[in-house]
């Protein structure tokens, strides 16, 4: 049985490269879309080169997988085409938010980029009633409240600063409406691959490569890659390959910080994440925020924060409560017992002749 130390090592290490991955992914996503360097104005390609890695390396690892069963652990990989379509309306979505996620940070900063497209749980509740009928307390519907508080002071602020973005705001919101349908989408279609979300994201990200194709054609960036001066570049396909090894991995830390510590303390990691990555944008590209910039990131950070928290309350209590009726009926179920067994133990009764 391994020590305390050990699991708080393993756990520290998890959260550590949740972290890692997360914050470098969006950098490295920021250069590929919007660095003076580049100047490649093709997001739709990179969001699909990303894709086609994710695929790749998800055939990659199968494979290993069999031969060396020890060191790697993946599920086998066998393309359905049936699992294609039915996966279908999914994937539609996601391309939709990973699309809407590069598109927001194309034209934000990234120290913006938190606040830009912090609406997901204001849209998680507004779905979740709507396509679901679930309601959701007052106290949570509180909380969502500071968000869009938050939300509209820095894109104040922004606006103050001189360096808003609509389009930004606009692909931010649309961002979060993304985000949250797929997250509700995904619950629906998870029983069609057996639970197992590395198949999900592989049916996902070939759907994608195939959707992102047709999309590419129509807004011009066949052409715009083609004539690219740096499509020769190392280094540029580098930035790229890491990019696509980023998205693949983030997949795989966000479920193993899950699973090494629970959805509650996922989300905890996820704002404090936020909030380190603002920090860490603000110093690398040398920006001076006004003190109420910074209180709306604080606002939205408290809003999430307070929501993660009502959220957990709710669930505690919905547990204790069927806990609690689960063990009535079970001290039930004993009393109507005991008469049978008193019964039973005194033997057949003798009958009057």
């Amino acid at each position: 049985m391994e020590s305390l130390f050990v699991k708080y090592t393993k756990i520290a290490s998890v959260v550590a490269a949740y972290w890692s991955i997360s914050i470098s992914m969006v950098f490295v996503n920021k250069y590929l879309l919007s660095s003076d360097d580049l100047k490649l104005n093709a997001p739709l390609f990179v969001t699909w080169f990303q894709c086609v890695v994710t695929v790749l390396l998800c055939f990659l690892l199968s494979i290993l997988s069999q031969f060396i069963p020890d060191v790697i652990s993946f599920p086998a990989v066998k393309l359905d085409l049936r699992l294609c379509r039915a996966t279908l309306p999914l994937s539609i979505i996601f391309v939709c938010m990973i699309t809407f996620n590069n598109m927001c940070l194309k034209y934000v900063g990234v120290a913006f980029y938190y606040v830009g497209r912090s609406l997901t749980t204001v849209f998680n509740v507004i779905f979740t009633y709507l396509l679901l009928g679930q309601t959701t307390s007052l106290k949570a519907i509180a909380c969502c409240a500071v968000i869009i508080a938050g939300f509209f002071l820095g894109v104040d602020q922004e606006g103050v600063a001189g360096s808003l973005s609509i389009m930004g705001v606009i692909f931010g919101v649309m961002a979060s409406a993304s985000v949250a349908l797929n997250a509700i989408f995904t619950k629906k279609v998870l029983p069609l691959v057996d639970n197992n979300v590395w198949r999900l994201t592989l049916y996902n990200n070939i759907n994608a490569t195939v959707l992102f194709i047709p999309l590419m054609i129509v807004f011009g960036e066949v052409g715009e890659v083609m004539n690219f001066p740096k499509l020769d570049s190392v280094q540029f396909w580098n930035m790229m390959l890491v990019s696509g090894v980023f998205g693949f991995a983030i997949g795989y830390v966000t479920g193993l910080q899950i699973q090494m510590t629970s959805p509650l303390t996922h989300n905890i990691s996820g704002t404090a994440k936020a909030c380190a990555q603002t920090i860490i944008a603000c110093i690398y590209f040398a920006e001076v925020k006004s003190g109420l910039w910074w209180l709306s990131n604080m606002v939205v950070l408290v809003g999430s924060g307070g929501y993660t928290e009502v959220k957990r309350r709710e669930m505690k209590q919905q547990h204790q409560q069927i806990t609690a009726q689960v063990e009535k009926q079970l001290e039930m179920e004993k009393q109507f017992e005991k008469p049978s067994d008193s019964l039973e133990r005194e033997g057949p009764s003798k009958s009057i002749v």
